[in-house]
Parts: structure tokens; sequence; C-alpha cells
């Protein structure tokens, strides 16, 4: 049990949460709310970061779940110092955010674009074309955002690019308030209206529809990044920036990707578990696989089997493939199968039991069938539970019939 749930809520996993499945929800999370995508509400970025650093390290986890935030605060160990929510998303997505390191001053900013892929285009390799809108420069002005020597500097925040309010709170006490200066925009210049560009309206950048060829090739993971350098916003004076597209795998009814592995689940009877079976798969690039287990090999329930070289391919090695992994079901057959005049001609056919010797005290009792979900909505509506009686006063009640 974990004392609170708010940075698993933050994430939207729940508190037994796989770390796949924690970087899962980050990626999609930080890409949503990241300040360049979403600058009205920088504090969410700032508090999905902070979640993450929490939830991907095993001992802020720990701490976390027995104390909740108040024990990640006055943990004495440093797990009360958060990083920069910026330095969590480059460490993440390596440097894709256009956030960190000073870049912003010698470079545009980056592109980052999630795009959903099927198993079956990992597993085949496709080319997907993909629409985004970007920042280039004007070619009207060459972006100067007007005419030659139009561009002056702002004189009310004399080319700074902020403004700074002072308040007077009391005898002998100021408050300094800097804002975005409102007339230039923070651009520290200014285009007189007359002179400005009329395709840019002065702002030196115009938005461009780019249509990309992504090529999303044979064995690539989930997250993994493709790039395009140079093709990102352009800002005047800067070098363009980058796009970055982010695999996103899709869910996949019927395989489960594990690394270069597939898994799948298999239903079969009980039957075929021990006399043997035939059962055809469909792989991902439609082929079909006869799968045969022998008479006489025993299947036991959940147990793995595996079919080496029909897994995912190899990335940059599309000729080696992992393994198919295949999870049995063994579905046993229903009450009363079976005449019971026939139950000793088949128990004859089977390993011995073991026959137990009860104390002669020992008293007879019958199995009967339980729903443990009807059980919970009974033991809620009637309040089984009752806090004086012995073990915590938990009565399981079997149904009678």
């Amino acid at each position: 049990m974990v004392k609170e749930t708010g940075y698993y809520d933050l994430l939207g996993v729940k508190p037994e949460a796989t770390e796949n499945e924690l970087k899962k929800a980050y990626r999609k999370l930080a890409l949503k709310y990241h300040p360049d995508r979403n600058p009205e509400d920088p504090e969410k970025f700032k508090q999905i970061s902070q979640a993450y650093e929490v939830l991907s390290d095993s001992k802020k986890r720990d701490l976390y779940d027995r104390g909740g935030d108040q024990a990640i605060k006055e943990g004495g160990t440093g797990e009360g110092h958060f990083s920069s929510p910026m330095d969590i998303f480059d460490m993440f997505f390596g440097g894709g955010g256009g956030g960190g390191g000073g870049r912003r001053e010698r470079k545009g900013k980056d592109v980052i674009h999630q795009l959903s892929v099927t198993l079956e285009e990992m597993y085949n390799a496709s080319v997907r074309k993909l629409a985004l809108q970007k920042n280039v420069v004007c070619e009207k002005c060459e972006g100067k955002g007007g005419k030659k020597g139009a561009v002056e500097k702002c004189p009310i925040c004399r080319g700074t690019g902020v403004q700074v309010q002072i308040h007077q709170l009391g005898p002998g006490m100021v408050q300094q308030i800097q804002s975005v200066c409102r007339s230039c925009e923070g651009q520290g210049e200014r285009i007189n209206e007359k002179d400005r560009c009329k395709t840019c309206s002065g702002k030196k950048i115009v938005r461009e529809r780019k249509i990309l060829e992504v090529h999303v090739d044979k064995g690539m993971k989930d997250g993994q990044k493709i790039f395009f350098r140079g093709e990102g916003d352009q800002e005047p004076g800067l070098e363009p920036g980058d796009i970055i597209i982010i695999i996103d795998e899709k869910e996949h009814p019927i395989y489960k990707r594990q690394g270069n592995d597939l898994l799948i689940k298999m239903e079969i009877k009980l039957v075929e578990a021990l006399c043997g079976f035939q059962k055809v798969l469909k792989t991902l690039d439609n082929r079909e696989l006869l799968i045969i287990s022998h008479a006489g090999d025993v299947v036991k329930h959940d147990e793995l089997k595996c079919i080496l070289n029909e897994g995912m391919p190899f990335y940059k090695n599309p000729y080696e493939k992992g393994r198919l992994i295949i999870r049995f079901n063994v579905i046993f057959p229903s009450d009363g199968f079976v005449p019971l005049d026939k139950l000793k001609e088949l128990e004859s056919l089977l390993p011995e039991r073991e026959e137990p010797i009860p104390d002669e005290n020992a008293e007879e009792v019958d199995l009967v069938s339980f729903d443990p979900s009807t059980y919970r909505q009974k033991a809620s509506h009637n309040h089984a539970y009752n806090e004086d009686d012995d073990m915590g006063g938990r009565r399981v009640q079997c149904q009678s019939h």
C-alpha cells in the first residue's frame, strides 16, 4: 500500500506501474506540456518532471510510497532536491527539447513530434508521410522584419526586452517587478507599422507546412528517435533546429514486444496439452506458422515455450531475429465432462495420485465454487469486516449450493 498517489496520478499510472509504463507515460505528457507547446501552464511541466524524477528512482519511489511527498522533502539524503525539469527532459530525449545548455542562443528550436507506429510497421519497415508546421525565416524581408533601416531599438525597454516596475510598499520598502516588454513583445526592438514586411507582419518568420518522409526501419523500438537535422524552426541569425520524430508503438491485439522477443498467449484444451496438437499462427509479415506439439510432450498450464528466429528483427541487422515466446493457457473441461463409469478408465491412464493418511479425528469438508467479485460486493454491502473480530474480522464465506 502507498501512503499517497499524487505523483502516480500526475503521470496517469497505477502505483504498481512498471518502469516501462512510467517512461511511456512521462514521454507523452512531457511532449504535451513542454513549455514550447504549452507556454500557458509551465507549472504542469514542472510537476510532471518532478513526479517522474521520483518514481523512476527505486530508492526515491520506495521513500515516497512509504511516506508520501513529505518524506521526499524531508529525506535527508538529497531526495528533496529536484533537478531542473528541462534537464530531465533533455536527459530523457537526448537533448531534443531545445531547452538546455544555452542552445537557444545558437540554434533555433527543435520540433518534436510523436509518431504512432504499429508493430507490423516495425517488423516489416514502412515509409510514412508526415505533415508538420514549422517557423522559417521570411524570404520577402530576409528575416529583417521590414525595410532596410526600419528596425529601431525599443524606446520603452531600451532594447532589453523587459520592463521593470517599482512599487512602494511602505517607508523604505519597495518591490521590483520584471515583465516582458509589451511594446516590443520582448524582442528589444520594434518596427513602425508602415515599414513592416507585409508577408510576416514584422515578425521576421512565417509558418510553413513541411511534409516529411519518415522511414521506419525494421526492428525500431518504442521511444526511438528519428532526426531530421536542420529541418526544425528557423530564427534570424541562428542555426536551424532539428525535427525529431519519436516512435510511439501501438498496442497489438495478439503480440506483445519485449526487446527483440515477441510474446503471445495461446489457449489449448486439456486433451491437446496431454496428447499433442497443431496450431496455425499468422506472423506479423502475414506468413503462417504451423506449431506442432508432439504426442507425449505434455504442455503444462502457464508454461513458456519458444520458437527461435521468429521474434522481432534486430535493428540494423534485420536478418537476425529474436524469439517467439508462447505462454500456454490450458483450458480444463467443465464438470461432468465424462460419465462417472468412465472416470476409472481415465484414471488408469493417468499417473497415480497420492492417497493421504488422515488423522482419526479429521473432519470431512466439501469444496464449493467461490467468486471473489461476488464476495467483495457482499462484503461491502453487508459490512462483513468487523474490527472487533479476530484476525481483523476477515470472514471468508463460500457460496453454498
